[in-house]
């Protein structure tokens, strides 16, 4: 375990602990919090959710695009493997403060139905990102080795964008179960990486109407 996994790893159990018992870290639901604790934890919180909003909205619209039409399928396959562990522990990272923040700043007993809403969607994000770092991440670059080594068997792999692996598998048995295994994983990780992103995207909707500019 690297050392980004180890600091994620404190600060979900930091956010779990602020959740579950905001009391244990000075959160009171009968009044309010200090003034420049509330104003740093407020801080934090947009500061990590802005963080977490940009990284996932450059990745998964822009720089992975723009990648994939000009990198040998090959390369870009194993800068993703490179990338995306990097970006989903820094999203999940970023989630992680977000939802302790926000939980320490509304606690569970006096939140409204709209702030407890804003919990699910934020403890979404981690969540999913988290099932991404840990679960199909690693299988999805497992399955990806597996394959770009029967596919240079093949003499495929350095072309630029789309590439005959579909044609091939045809008759090529092998490829054919790798390409099933791996769009099955590869398909999981994308959906979390939506459902994370859409839930990022909801917690966005609820701050842009608390700004009066």
């Amino acid at each position: 375990m690297g050392w980004m996994s180890r600091f994620l790893a404190a600060v979900t159990f930091l956010a779990i602990g602020i959740i579950f018992s905001p009391e244990t870290f000075g959160s009171k639901s009968d009044g309010p919090n200090q003034p420049k604790l509330t104003t740093l934890l407020t801080l934090a919180h947009l500061l990590c959710f802005s963080t977490a909003w940009g990284v996932a909205l450059w990745v998964t619209f822009i720089g992975g695009i723009i990648m994939f039409k000009n990198l040998p399928r090959h390369q870009f396959g194993n800068l993703q493997s490179k990338m995306f562990p990097a970006y989903f522990s820094m999203v999940g990272t970023c989630s992680a403060i977000s939802v302790g923040a926000f939980a320490y700043l509304h606690p569970w007993k006096s939140a409204s139905a709209t702030e407890k809403y804003q919990f699910g969607f934020l403890l979404s994000a981690f969540a999913f990102n988290l099932t991404n770092l840990f679960v199909f991440t690693p299988m999805t670059i497992e399955m990806m080795k597996q394959r770009h080594k029967i596919e240079r068997e093949a003499n495929m792999g350095d072309e630029v964008g789309w590439t005959k692996n579909k044609e091939v598998a045809k008759v090529n048995p092998n490829l054919a179960a790798m390409n099933k295994k791996f769009g099955m994983i590869h398909g999981l990780s994308s959906l979390a990486n939506i459902f994370a992103f859409g839930s990022l995207a909801m917690h966005s909707w609820y701050l842009a109407g608390k700004l009066n500019l």
